[in-house]
C-alpha cells in the first residue's frame, strides 16, 4: 500500500512530469496486490442514503466510493466502455494498509480516534486533516478499487481542458454559461474541426448528466490512437451526490452542439423501453457488485427521469435542425 503519485506529486516527492491530473483534495491510495497487479484504492466517504447538501458547491464536494463503483457499470451499459473496470471492496486498513505499507508518511498518519476505530489521513494541500481522515469499523473500511491503466511509458496520454469546463471560482462564469452559440467556437477550433472529438465530448456529457457528475474539467486520451481516439471517462467519484436535482448544465455540449452518434442514441432509447429500462439494469448489473446494494432506490430512479431528459433534448434539436443534421451516422464501416 503507499500514496497514489497524485498525493506524492502534491508533497513534491516524485517527477511530476508523470502525473496526468494531480488533486489533493481526496485520500486515494494505490494497492499492490501479489501478483503485481495494481488498483486505485478510493475510501467510503459519505454514506449511501446520504445527499449532497443544496448549498455545497461542485468544487467541494465529497467523493464517493460508490460513484466509481456505479459509473463502470453505467459505462457498460451505455456501451461506451471508457472507464477502468471498478469493483467495491471491504478493506482492513490494519492489516491491508499500515502492516504492509513501506511508506513512513503513510504509516505516521494512522491513529486510533474515541470511538476505538483505526483511522488515517493524508498529508496534501486542501480537504487532508485529521477531520478528513477515514476510519474503519473498527478496522475494515469500505472503498473502490479502479483497475491502473498501462504505465505511461507504454501507454501514454494527454490530458486536455474540458471545453465546457466550469468555473472553479464562487462568481465566475465560463464563456459557455453565457453564449448559447459557444459550440460555433468550440467547431472552429483544432481538433473539434475535423475530428469525431466533439461528438465523444456530447457522450461524455450525457455520461456525466446521468451520474451528476458537474467536476469534468479535463478529460483523457491515449495518444496512440491520435485526434480520432475515445476519450478516458476517470474518476467519477462526484457522481451521484445529488438524486433530487437534474443539472441540465451538464448537458451543454449536446443542447448547444445538437449532434450525437446514432448508435449512442440507439442505446439510449433502448434504455428507455419497458423491457430494458436503464434503472432496472443497472439495479441488476450493481447486484453483482461485493458492497451491493451500490445506489439506493431514489439514485437508481434518477437514471430513467434523466434519461428522459436527455431523449427530449436530442428531440428538440431534431425539431430545429432535421435528423440528418442532428445524428451523426457511426456505424457505416471505413473502406479498408
Amino acid at each position: 500500500a503507499d500514496y497514489s503519485q497524485d498525493e506524492k506529486a502534491l508533497l513534491g516527492a516524485c517527477d511530476c512530469s508523470q502525473i496526468v491530473k494531480p488533486s489533493g483534495v481526496h485520500l486515494k491510495l494505490v494497492l499492490r496486490f501479489q501478483d503485481f497487479g495494481k488498483a486505485m484504492f478510493k475510501p467510503m466517504r459519505q454514506k449511501r442514503e446520504e445527499e449532497t447538501p443544496e448549498d455545497f458547491f461542485y468544487f467541494v464536494d465529497f467523493q464517493r466510493h460508490n460513484a466509481e463503483i456505479a459509473a463502470f457499470h453505467l459505462d457498460r451499459i451505455l456501451d461506451f466502455r471508457r472507464v477502468p473496470p471498478t469493483v467495491g471492496r471491504l478493506i482492513n486498513v490494519t492489516k491491508e494498509i499500515l502492516e504492509v505499507t513501506k511508506n513512513e508518511v503513510l504509516q505516521s498518519v494512522f491513529f486510533v480516534s474515541p470511538a476505538s476505530n483505526v483511522c488515517f489521513f493524508a498529508k496534501c494541500p486542501y480537504m487532508c486533516k485529521t477531520e478528513y481522515a477515514v476510519c474503519g469499523n473498527p478496522h475494515l473500511l469500505e472503498g473502490s478499487l479502479s483497475a491502473f491503466l498501462p504505465s505511461l511509458n507504454l501507454a501514454p496520454r494527454l490530458s486536455i481542458p474540458n471545453p465546457w469546463i466550469r468555473s472553479y471560482s464562487f462568481d465566475g462564469k465560463e464563456e459557455w454559461e453565457v453564449n448559447p452559440l459557444y459550440c460555433n467556437t468550440v467547431r472552429e477550433m483544432y481538433p473539434y474541426s475535423n475530428s469525431n472529438r466533439l461528438l465523444n465530448i456530447v457522450d461524455m456529457a450525457i455520461f456525466d448528466f446521468l451520474i451528476g457528475n458537474m467536476d469534468r474539467h479535463h478529460y483523457e486520451m491515449f495518444t496512440k490512437f491520435g485526434d480520432n481516439g475515445f476519450l478516458l471517462h476517470l474518476d467519477n467519484a462526484r457522481g451521484f451526490g445529488r438524486h433530487s436535482h437534474d443539472e441540465l448544465s451538464i448537458l451543454a455540449p449536446l443542447s448547444q452542439c445538437c449532434i450525437i452518434k446514432r448508435t449512442t442514441l440507439l442505446r439510449l432509447r433502448l434504455l428507455a423501453e419497458p423491457e430494458y429500462r436503464l434503472s432496472e439494469v443497472m439495479r441488476e448489473s450493481l447486484l453483482q457488485d461485493p458492497l451491493a446494494p451500490v445506489l439506493t432506490e431514489p439514485h437508481l430512479l434518477a437514471l430513467d427521469r434523466r434519461l428522459q431528459l436527455v431523449l427530449e433534448a436530442v428531440g428538440k434539436c431534431m425539431d430545429t435542425f432535421g435528423e440528418a443534421t442532428v445524428v451523426a451516422n457511426d456505424t457505416t464501416q471505413p473502406r479498408s
